[in-house]
């Protein structure tokens, strides 16, 4: 998780550039719920003046990032670029993409590999299953909040003590189905039993059906690198199975990993 004191201070610092963060806020306003939009539409989701709105659209525009279409506006393909070039500087990632998909060969589940970005777990590796699991499309850049994934457990029970705590204190815990942890001290609680055990099965916390279980991934000097995750359909899986065949599997995936992080 990045360190907010040092994001603090950039803020207030005269190399700050706000139209650039101003142009990145508008590119990330558009998403799978808002895929085409207007002007107005675009300064409400961003929060700032329609003026400021525009010629930010415009500026995208005429760079090849945004089409227009009359009174409304939609990415082109040419931001997947933006995306291309993070994942051409994670180390090893045809590696990580490999034994994933040897772990979706052997137990028949799909497998994910995703780090932290602020209060969101962003995939960067899946080996996807045939059957789909959420109501969302999940792929390579798709961002889900920490407190409800797999992924996301598994890495903040692993963070220094002072993150984990600041997190702790001030996330935000929504009921996204009835089986939702919401009590601030019951995730707390989760949390250390995360950490002592090194897994984590989350049972149907942000969607119904579904049943993950994910573990931590280091370097070979025992630096936090992401997490890897299975994930399944309670009604077909058990916990049972989690455990006791797919934790094995999803272990021996993240060793395996690991021997190429020196």
């Amino acid at each position: 998780m990045d360190n907010e004191q040092d994001k603090k201070i950039l803020f207030d610092s005269p190399d700050f550039v706000a139209s650039l963060a101003g142009g990145l806020s508008v590119l990330l306003a558009f998403d799978e719920n808002n895929s085409v939009m207007t002007l107005s539409e675009v300064a409400e989701r961003t929060k700032m003046g329609r003026a400021k709105a525009r010629r930010y659209l415009l500026t995208l525009h005429a760079l090849g990032y945004v089409h227009k279409n009359k009174r409304q506006f939609s990415l082109s393909p040419k931001t997947l670029s933006l995306g291309a070039s993070y994942l051409s500087s994670v180390h090893h990632h045809d590696i990580i993409q490999f034994y994933l998909e040897r772990v979706t060969e052997k137990t028949g589940e799909s497998c994910s590999f995703g780090v932290l970005n602020g209060d969101d777990v962003v995939y960067i590796a899946r080996s996807a299953a045939e059957h789909r699991l959420l109501s969302i499309t999940l792929s390579i850049g798709t961002r889900l909040p920490v407190a409800y994934t797999s992924m996301g457990r598994a890495v903040l029970a692993n963070l220094p003590s002072n993150q984990l705590e600041k997190y702790i204190k001030e996330v935000e815990l929504t009921s996204h189905t009835p089986y939702s942890i919401t009590d601030r001290k019951q995730f707390g609680q989760m949390l250390e039993q995360v950490k002592e055990q090194q897994y984590v099965v989350v049972d149907q916390e942000l969607d119904t059906g579904l049943r993950s279980l994910a573990l931590p991934v280091y370097k070979s000097n025992n630096e936090l690198i992401g997490a890897i995750n299975i994930s399944t359909n309670a009604m077909r899986i058990s916990n049972e199975v989690l455990l006791e065949e797919f934790l094995p599997t999803l272990r021996d995936c993240a060793a395996k990993i690991q021997t190429y992080y020196i």
